[in-house]
């Protein structure tokens, strides 16, 4: 049975669910999720004929979902989670962000720092991640190693900012960024299975024309994704407005140097106060945005219209932001996604109606994890991700239905709730 479990072949019994649509959920009590070579094959109330040679791990009564992807944190960020939160951006970044980000110089604090956010990153509810790094390339290549041993699957970017950002961060010339960036990813290639590198120009303003331009045509050379902040706050769109005069909008900056969507895919975090013409640039363009509710809250960055993008049809995601969000957990990141949605509702558009329950698990699960691919759902052939929850401490005198145990956890995970196993394309990591 082990050597079988190994090799990503066996089926999970348990109560399972999961996106079929971004509005309507697949429940099934006490259902076979069968996983062959690290993909799901499907969901049965019985066992196939032709899959009974599997060995059956028993869940019991616990719940089984699809493992969560956060599109977007700050992993040098995660020491100082939950302080400054009573800063916006643009002083939250040059009080907290840039002091701690430029003590990564230090390898020996770097080693430290990245063990204890890839440890909690493990054991928190994300299977996939997209995360900034900072401009050290071999600190940047420190959190690639801690994370390659989680067994998680990453998107992991050594950050490129050469102007405009405090001198202990700045990097000297666009030149020597983009020569740092080469020698990254020349000395980590072929190094990961699981931990891959992603282009990251910090934002437009830290971001001179010559570094996008050099960016884009490494994007080409290398094919690599991107990721990068968008329309996040006022003052921030404004900056842009003044450094980029040609600019029609804030992403026509990064389209205008090859890195917004098309050949290059791309995610931007926020995209909180978008122009109709950066709507639609994102729509024909296929960028994903990463939806950082508790972000936007902590910095008072505004609400963004989920609804809207929906309705565009550009794919939406969520992400925790650490530290601009204080907590890694997707389902803490759901909870505040589905709020938002109703205070958007209620205070700018009575049109745009809330997120459902439904709505913000996908955007957890298959939402964002169609980033990395066939991610985020138990549909035959995505890859088997996927968490086991034990909600038996989260006591109550009602007999619930399964959905209405997965809504509750979403928002009582912390009052008793486990995960008691984790597992990533059918690879268990705990």
């Amino acid at each position: 049975m082990n050597k079988l479990i190994n090799e990503q072949n066996f089926i999970l019994k348990g109560n399972i669910l999961y996106s079929k649509t971004p509005t309507e959920l697949s429940v099934t009590d006490q259902g076979f999720l069968v996983c062959c070579d690290g993909l799901s094959q499907g969901v049965f109330p019985v066992i196939p004929e032709n899959y009974t040679h599997l060995p059956v791990i028993d869940c019991k009564d616990h719940l089984i979902i699809p493992g969560m992807t956060d599109l977007h944190l700050h992993a040098p960020q995660y020491p100082f989670r939950a302080i400054g939160m009573d800063m916006e951006l643009l002083e939250w970044l040059e009080t907290h962000t840039f002091p701690e980000e430029s003590r990564y110089a230090d390898e020996n604090y770097a080693r430290h720092a990245y063990a204890i956010f890839a440890k909690d990153l493990k054991l928190s509810t994300t299977t996939r991640a997209v995360a900034f790094a900072t401009i050290h390339p071999q600190a940047t290549a420190l959190l690639m190693d801690e994370l390659e041993t989680t067994g998680l699957k990453t998107l992991v970017g050594k950050v490129n900012m050469d102007q405009n950002c405090s001198d202990i961060i700045r990097e000297p010339s666009a030149k020597t960024s983009l020569y740092v960036t080469v020698k990254w990813l020349e000395s980590i290639a072929g190094k990961y299975k699981n931990t891959k590198p992603i282009l990251t120009p910090r934002f437009a303003p830290t971001c001179s024309a010559a570094l996008l331009e050099g960016l884009g045509k490494l994007q080409k050379e290398y094919q690599l994704p991107v990721q990068s902040h968008l329309s996040e706050n006022l003052s921030e769109i404004a900056w842009v407005k003044e450094l980029f005069p040609w600019s029609l909008f804030y992403g026509d900056v990064y389209d205008h140097f090859g890195l917004f969507g098309n050949e290059a895919p791309t995610i931007m975090a926020h995209c909180v106060h978008c122009p109709e013409e950066e709507i639609a640039r994102m729509k024909n363009n296929h960028v994903y945005i990463a939806h950082c509710p508790q972000s936007n809250i902590n910095l008072a960055s505004g609400i963004a219209p989920v609804r809207r993008y929906l309705e565009e049809s550009i794919p939406v995601g969520l992400g925790t932001d650490i530290a601009g969000g204080a907590n890694l957990s997707m389902f803490r990141c759901i909870a505040d996604a589905i709020g938002m949605s109703k205070l958007y509702w209620r205070l700018i558009d009575q049109e745009k109606k809330p997120l459902t329950m439904e709505e913000g698990f996908y955007l957890a699960t298959a939402g964002g994890g169609s980033f990395f691919g066939k991610v985020g759902s138990f549909a035959p052939g995505f890859e088997m991700d996927a968490l086991i929850l034990d909600d038996k401490n989260i006591r109550t005198s009602r007999n619930l239905s399964t959905k209405e145990r997965l809504e509750r956890y979403l928002y009582l995970a912390e009052e008793g709730g486990k995960i008691v196993e984790k597992y990533v394309a059918g690879k268990k990591i705990f």
